[in-house]
């Protein structure tokens, strides 16, 4: 069972994996909404956004159950905005990849002593500072 101390961590890390099942949700369909003469560069990079989001969800759970906790069943609504165009697509990506690691560095404050919980979230905020960083150039917005 989960110690009170840890509760706020689990609870936390649940919420990162409805972020990150999100993610695959969100990347994939963007994947399938992209058209255009530079689809298939944009498409594969969506598509490993949605893997690479399937493999953090899967780390998190797996750090969930560490914790004596139970993963989240549930995944973060994807608005449908309905705007399927590809720098509206990447704006949309940029706000998620913030909201993201705003809730990494989060759990962040409080990990307390479990070094390698800190060192996968820290691996998780550099990797998303990192998605982050390649939205802002390929929207140019500099």
């Amino acid at each position: 069972m989960v110690e009170a101390k840890n509760e706020k961590i689990v609870a936390l890390l649940n919420e990162i994996m409805e972020m990150e099942a999100s993610g695959v949700i969100r990347y994939l369909h963007y994947a399938l909404m992209v058209k255009g003469p530079n689809r298939i560069p944009i498409v594969k990079w969506f598509h490993d956004q949605a893997n690479e989001g399937y493999q953090h969800a899967s780390q998190i759970g797996e750090k969930i159950t560490s914790y004596g906790g139970h993963p989240t069943l549930r995944v973060a609504p994807v608005p449908e905005t309905k705007t399927h165009k590809v720098l509206d697509i990447l704006k949309e990506s940029l706000d998620f990849e913030q909201a993201a690691l705003n809730k990494y560095k989060e759990l962040l404050k409080i990990v307390g002593d479990d070094v390698a919980l800190e060192e996968m979230i820290r691996s998780m905020i550099r990797l998303e500072t990192e998605h982050a960083e390649e939205v802002v150039k390929m929207l140019d917005v500099n």
